[in-house]
């Protein structure tokens, strides 16, 4: 059996990731392939893993490809998480993920809406919900806001205590609508880093797409499950493998039974790990990666890269618990070869500054100290707000570079 050390693991990182500086690419559908798909839950942090990335970018360039040629769409999938996707691999996710997502959304919703007393039929409360903003927008083919939204349609303008003691209101319908594939999130009205999207039909805003990319008349039926799985999985596979069994069944919230179904169908290949662990890899893939050489980087909070695996001790060594918050969600995150040392902040001015958990060499310092100058001239004084803090976010002391 192939063995893939923790150390070619790390390299693997580097290229694939478009991280190295060498192997960084030129836009931000470039950046999205390599990744597989972006995360999205904040909106800055589409653009800042791109900027990772991206040998030259600007914020407009990212919008150029969220709202102009849609190129790159956001649509709630995985783990019921918002993502960004290259838009070729939008019905893969719309058969397998988010088809998940949205049956799980239903079971859940229709429940709730019985319990307080709205409807003695939930899935039929549900049904007329849905019909009832679908009928709206087919007539706002520019988009509307969730409050809009809200207003225009009285029945969905309520607040209900679900099952796990949150409270939900409209825009759980629209979630649901978005997990179907009916609408999506169109244009930002609000500028960088803030995000306040107009919900649009699908049809109108994949259809009304520049002519020069891949047709948008997709639709949830064109694959089977198991063909969106497969599909998603490969990609994975190609961007963050080997990983293992859990790693994958983890990433794409699914189930064990998917994930074997689709390593068996790509013929994948197990390798052992460092630790003992068995990792999966394409059948063409299997060749070892050169290092790319010395490399530094800035994430963002929730960022693919850290985000890409469940078992990340290659990664993260001892500092998990640094760069987690208590939901586990990570925070920023600063990197040095493959491996994460610290994290990074801005002051009341913007400026970047990295906070590290552990020494370093001082020429490593220095150029994170570089990359932390790059990304404040970048911003460019906006200061990035974020919902997930970690730990080290909050204030760990710098550890000092040595020689």
């Amino acid at each position: 059996m192939r063995h893939v050390s923790d150390d070619e693991r790390r390299a693997r990182m580097g290229v694939r990731h478009a991280l190295a500086p060498s192997f960084r690419v030129d836009s931000p559908e470039a950046a999205t392939r390599a990744m597989t798909v972006l995360h999205a839950t904040e909106s800055a942090t589409v653009y800042l893993s791109c900027w990772a990335r991206v040998r030259s970018l600007d914020a407009a360039d990212v919008d150029r490809a969220l709202y102009d040629q849609r190129s790159l769409v956001k649509q709630l999938a995985m783990r019921r998480t918002l993502f960004t996707f290259p838009r070729d691999l939008l019905p893969a996710a719309w058969s397998s993920a988010s088809a998940r997502v949205a049956n799980t959304e239903r079971a859940r919703m229709s429940k709730d809406v019985v319990k307080a007393g709205l409807t003695l039929d939930g899935n039929e409360w549900l049904d007329r919900a849905r019909s009832e903003v679908l009928t709206l927008l087919a007539d706002a083919p520019e988009g509307l806001s969730a409050v809009e939204i809200r207003q225009a349609v009285p029945m969905i303008d309520v607040k209900v205590g679900g099952s796990a003691g949150e409270i939900w209101s409209a825009p759980r319908v629209l979630t649901h609508l978005g997990a179907t594939a009916d609408i999506m999130r169109g244009t930002n009205t609000a500028r960088f880093p803030v995000s306040r999207p107009l919900w649009t039909l699908t049809r109108h805003w994949l259809d009304d797409a520049p002519a020069d990319l891949e047709s948008a008349d997709l639709k949830p039926v064109d694959l089977k499950p198991g063909d969106g799985y497969r599909e998603i999985v490969r990609r994975w596979l190609y961007t963050f493998g080997p990983g293992t069994e859990d790693d994958i069944v983890w990433w794409l919230g699914s189930t064990k039974t998917v994930v074997r179904a689709a390593l068996a169908e790509l013929d994948a290949v197990a390798v052992s790990l460092d630790g003992g662990g068995t990792g999966w890899l394409l059948p063409d893939d299997v060749a070892e990666v050169s290092d790319p050489g010395p490399w530094v980087a800035l994430l963002p909070v929730l960022d693919p890269t850290i985000m890409g695996w469940k078992d990340r001790d290659f990664y993260l060594g001892p500092h998990r618990n640094q760069l987690f918050d208590t939901r586990g969600n990570a925070g920023t995150t600063a990197w040095v070869d493959g491996r994460v040392v610290g994290c990074w902040i801005q002051d009341e001015t913007g400026v970047v500054h990295v906070r590290l958990l552990e020494s370093v060499p001082a020429s490593t310092r220095r150029s994170l100290d570089a990359e932390a100058a790059r990304l404040t001239e970048w911003l460019g004084g906006v200061r990035i707000g974020t919902g997930y803090v970690s730990p080290a976010m909050k204030g760990m002391p710098t550890a000092l570079a040595i020689d």
